[in-house]
């Protein structure tokens, strides 16, 4: 069964140009066979279609984890889940 995390970044006005996504969330080492991001600028635009995503690629377990951004280079999940199914 494929495994998916969606991870919510929270508390930012804005992610610079300079900030790596893909490098920030690898280094959260989820456990997940597919990741999507959720922001107000980069990755979707809300946690909807980011389930949506996961699912049409068939996910069947997902899960939703809280991130804020550390020093405009790196993500610190919160401690908050969500299991939105599986």
């Amino acid at each position: 069964m494929k495994t998916g995390a969606i991870v919510y970044i929270t508390g930012v006005e804005n992610l610079g140009a300079e900030f790596n996504l893909e490098h920030a969330v690898k280094r959260l080492d989820l456990n997940a066979d597919r990741v999507e991001v959720v922001s107000k600028d980069i990755g979707h635009f809300d946690v909807m279609d980011a389930w949506w995503m996961l699912i049409v690629k068939g996910v069947k377990s997902v899960v939703c984890l809280m991130a804020e951004v550390i020093g405009n280079s790196e993500l610190r999940l919160t401690g908050r889940q969500l299991r939105l199914c599986g």
